[in-house]
């Protein structure tokens, strides 16, 4: 392959600016994300054509070891141009792609057997959690199994510290590894029967926790009824033994506020309900071979054993609607179930391809420059991997652009008549993919451990009986290929690509508004927007692509300027209409789910968006219900409880204070707080220059830079602070003299609080002058990346090449939305003005170079 031709990033962009009508953000996120490249950044795929042709190739190769095999045309047709199956992130990017030893699996979860509460147990699995993801897996853990705060336990410490200091390390793990221009995925979830699983549920509410996971709470009906009855609910460790070691009695109603209240202030945790996991699960039939769900993937979507994983593809429903927007509209079920037989296949020839991939990364390993000891770990990791992987064989089936497939049938999204119609496709394909699995099994061999006898109370399975009952009896006679096939994945990036509505979701919004810079002294310039630094931008609108495809299909011009009132006319006519993820029924998008839930034997990745201005009783009964519908989770979104998302275009919305840029993501900042309250959150950030440590408080007033203070840590005439210490306060006192004292106020484990008087006393009087100029900037909300530009045009009279305004700028950089753009600054790897904060580092959007410090 060293001979292979390669392409320059512009080649590439421009072939795929082409392949997809002029749509710069789809041709992109595929060079950036998807063309297969080498690890010097070389490009050997020109447009997604030359990636499904290698794709098609590889799957073909697979499809001629058993009978009835489909040709390599025969599957790139149904890839081309992401019409009809899309594979997800991982199989796109790995199949057929030598020049990366990663896998093809999009999600694992991993668990030790046994007592996995000890130190070697949890150093294990956060060796475990880096080595899958830097092969580009998202992971998935439980932390049940560990010991409550207060435990006693056999070492120096002598009591357990609990789930929380061990939800950091994993997170911290996360954040540290890198995936080409991604970052791993972490979730972590806890069994609500655990005594510490309140603390779980609190550790995020801390700003700067555990920002490298998504947490979930696994909620049991037992939990769900004493808290909607108001009964006490009992927890215990470990959880499901019958002789505890601890046991207490809580407020299962209070515990369910908690839960509500955090959800609906930052969305998190979100909750997953177990028992209806375990009840409707596949692979628990055989939970005594090693198939015992124990956790899920990152989004959700896909509840797993220990060391088991899953590979991702998606149906694109928008295709399958025949005359779309029109009074002919209808859906094309015969095509629909060949597609989805097809898909099945081609996800198990993908597990195949998987089984391959395992492989040439257990070679690497045994190749690998380091010792035999080194290298068992992440080769018997593999290993586990792979025999369950082989056993199972699970797949992911799922789909994407329900919303559009909704709209376009003429329907709209929320409604009762919408819900009844989804999951009759939502049914049809559970049969289809079912059918084909039941035919590979005939062909190519039914999965290791499969027993019908095992199975046959399991709901799922006896929901396909009574619809399909010679699906059932053919089953029962030849087995099934596959342990378990079906999934609703977000989709993400992959419908920019589709050109649809991501996942289960309805549109985010038809038409939107975007800025772009311009030059106020061009000609035919209108500036609609200075920002705080004098950037001119010009504001255009954006249109849903299948919100045009309506426009053209009603006769109505696509290419004309519309003023607002015309936009807001045209959007009420449209079947987008109160169906956009921020005013669709919200109640009904959660019986939606529940009802195509019956037909998904994983899970479905959803979130219910909600306006900022709802309350918690309305989060509480949301919940509630999709408890009650047989959701397996949900997720929560209130608007303005995370950072990052688009604002619509109306005349209300000109109002808000809150302005996006070119990226979509708005500009937040609390306001101005005249008078410094007494106390302060402080963040605790260490640096070092040359060889002295240093050590800055931040003190955060609504989880916002205040003030910062800079010192030596460890020196006589500096600050004596223990590692281990990262957040406290900073307590403002007033002397008899009038002066002002800031203290720093921490805990140790022990929950004893220590105090460090005096902190600008023991500040080189230059660093102190400097850090009371840096935090009135920051007092005043001047925006963080502008104040850190200020730092660095500091002079001080000793620099260094690691000096103290540096590590300010680093300490200061964690505080910086992501997404904010990076002014002025050229990317050093493609030149282009396009760099943004990601995670406190600098990230081109462009071509997805990252560099942090």
């Amino acid at each position: 392959m060293d001979n292979k031709k390669t392409f320059t990033y512009d080649e590439a962009f421009d072939a795929s600016l082409r392949y997809f009508g002029g749509d710069e953000l789809a041709a992109r996120v595929w060079v950036n994300k998807y063309a297969m490249k080498d690890s010097f950044g070389n490009i050997y795929e020109k447009s997604p054509e030359d990636m499904h042709w290698r794709i098609a190739r590889e799957i073909a190769r697979i499809e001629r070891k058993y009978a009835n095999p489909m040709t390599e045309e025969d599957i790139f047709e149904l890839l081309d141009h992401f019409r009809y199956i899309v594979p997800a992130g991982s199989p796109m990017t790995g199949i057929g792609n030598d020049y990366q030893v990663a896998s093809l699996s999009n999600c694992f979860v991993i668990g030790l057997d046994g007592n996995a509460d000890s130190y070697g147990a949890i150093m294990r699995i956060d060796e475990e959690q880096v080595q899958l993801m830097k092969r580009r897996g998202g992971v998935g853990h439980d932390l049940s199994h560990i010991r409550p705060k207060g435990s006693p336990v056999n070492n120096s410490a002598l009591t357990s510290t609990g789930l929380v200091p061990f939800m950091e390390r994993y997170s911290n793990s996360t954040r540290e590894v890198a995936q080409d221009g991604r970052r791993g995925a972490l979730m972590l979830s806890v069994s609500i029967k655990h005594p510490d699983s309140e603390a779980f549920i609190d550790a995020k509410m801390t700003e700067g926790k555990v920002t490298g996971a998504n947490v979930s709470v696994k909620l049991d009906d037992e939990f769900m009824r004493s808290a909607v009855e108001d009964r006490p609910y009992v927890q215990k460790f470990p959880i499901d033994s019958d002789t505890p070691q601890c046991r207490k009695e809580v407020n299962a109603k209070a515990l369910w506020e908690k839960i509500v209240h955090n959800a609906w202030k930052s969305a998190e945790p979100g909750v997953l309900f177990w028992d209806t996991i375990l009840r409707e699960s596949i692979p628990d039939c055989y939970a005594d071979l090693g198939f015992r769900t124990v956790s899920t993937n990152p989004c959700g979507e896909i509840p797993l054993c220990p060391y088991d994983s899953c590979r991702l593809l998606s149906i694109n429903l928008y295709s399958y609607v025949v005359n779309p927007f029109t009074q002919e509209a209808y859906f094309d079920y015969e095509l629909f179930g060949k597609h989805v037989a097809a898909a099945q296949r081609l996800m198990d020839d993908i597990v195949d391809l998987e089984l391959e991939k395992i492989d040439s990364i257990m070679s690497k390993i045994e190749t690998d420059l380091q010792s035999d000891e080194v290298k068992q770990a992440e080769y018997h990791l593999w290993e586990k991997i792979k025999r369950k992987s082989g056993m199972g064989r699970r797949t992911g089936v799922g789909i994407t652009a329900e919303g559009d497939m909704i709209a376009a049938m003429g329907l709209r999204y929320g409604t009762q008549e919408a819900t009844d119609f989804s999951v009759e496709v939502h049914r049809s394909l559970a049969l289809a993919a079912y059918r084909s699995s039941v035919t590979m099994a005939r062909e190519r061999g039914a999965f290791a451990v499969y027993d019908a006898a095992r199975e046959a109370n399991n709901p799922f399975i006896m929901r396909l009986k009574d619809t399909d009952p010679q699906l059932y009896e053919d089953m029962a006679k030849y087995g099934r290929r596959n342990i378990a096939c079906l999934t609703i994945a977000p989709t993400g990036t992959t419908s920019l690509m589709t050109q649809t509505t991501s996942g289960i979701e309805p549109v985010f919004m038809p038409v939107y508004k975007r800025r772009r810079k311009v030059n106020p002294n061009d000609a035919d310039v209108h500036v609609d927007f200075v920002d705080e630094v004098g950037d001119s931008f010009e504001e255009y609108i954006v249109y849903h692509h299948k919100f045009i495809t309506w426009m053209e299909a009603n006769g109505i011009d696509a290419k004309k300027k519309y003023t607002q009132e015309e936009i807001d006319a045209l959007v009420a006519r449209s079947p987008y209409y109160k169906a956009t993820a921020n005013d669709v029924d919200w109640l009904m998008k959660v019986k939606m789910q529940g009802a195509i839930q019956k037909w998904v034997d994983h899970s479905i990745s959803v979130t219910v968006n909600l306006p900022n201005d709802v309350d918690e009783a309305l989060v509480n009964r949301l919940y509630v219900e999709a408890w009650r519908s047989g959701c397996k989770g949900c997720t929560i979104y209130r608007d303005g409880s995370r950072s990052g998302v688009m604002i619509s275009v109306s005349k209300k919305d000109k109002k808000k204070k809150e302005e996006t840029v070119d990226n979509a993501v708005p500009c937040k900042h609390p306001e101005v707080t005249e008078v410094r309250p007494k106390e302060l959150e402080c963040d605790v950030v260490r640096f070092q220059n040359n060889k002295e440590k240093w050590v800055a408080f931040v003190g955060l007033l609504n989880g916002y830079p205040y003030e910062i203070f800079t010192g030596l840590q460890d020196d006589e005439e500096g600050i004596v602070l223990p590692k281990t210490v990262t957040k406290g306060k900073i307590i403002k006192s007033t002397g008899e003299d009038g002066r002002h004292r800031y203290d720093f106020q921490f805990e140790n484990k022990r929950g004893y609080k220590t105090t460090v008087e005096g902190l600008s006393e023991k500040f080189n009087p230059e660093y102190w002058n400097y850090a009371k100029l840096i935090s009135g900037v920051l007092r005043y909300r001047m925006p963080i990346e502008h104040v850190i530009k200020l730092v660095g045009s500091l002079q001080l009279k000793s620099e260094s090449i690691n000096t103290w305004k540096n590590g300010v700028e680093r300490a200061l950089k964690k505080y910086i939305v992501d997404g904010t753009e990076a002014k002025g600054q050229k990317c050093p790897a493609c030149g282009h003005e396009t760099l943004v904060y990601q995670e406190g580092c600098l990230t081109c959007k462009n071509c997805g170079a990252s560099r942090c410090g």
